[in-house]
């Protein structure tokens, strides 16, 4: 039996902001079996490139930060990003993850030096995002 679990808040937003940034949404959610164990990514995308044929493919984990511990929602993120992006490369090597989170949440809480350096050391890469005009307002690689 596949489960598949519930959607981020924020699920929706983002969704709707890769749209307007003109990627088409090609699974919701994405998901890789790897072995024995199942991965559900929240969202897959892909976009034509002008100078290519082949287009841009992404896989994006939506993260909103809401709990009590915005340390222990890092810790969680983190390592949810780290095996996704394992199972992406023995699955589907060609798509790049993202990890999206709102702008709200990199002000406040991914701007501070240690999930900097956090970020840089295990090349996690950001989609920001707000929520009011469901727009992206930021890759950062």
């Amino acid at each position: 039996m596949v489960h598949t679990p519930s959607k981020d808040i924020f699920h929706q937003s983002v969704r709707t902001a890769l749209e307007k940034d003109a990627w088409t949404i090609t699974h919701d959610p994405l998901h890789l079996k790897v072995d024995d164990i199942e991965f559900f990514i929240d969202l897959g995308a892909e976009r034509l490139l002008a100078a290519q044929k082949e287009g841009q493919r992404i896989a994006v984990e939506i993260k909103s930060f809401v709990g009590a511990s915005e340390v222990t929602e890092f810790h969680l993120a983190l390592g949810q990003t780290l095996n996704y992006r394992l199972a992406l490369k023995k699955e589907d090597p060609e798509r790049i993850l993202y990890l999206a989170i709102s702008q709200d949440t990199y002000q406040d809480f991914f701007s501070r030096q240690f999930i900097q350096d956090s970020l840089k050391e295990y090349q996690i890469k950001l989609l920001i995002f707000t929520f009011i005009t469901k727009e992206i307002v930021l890759w950062k690689e």
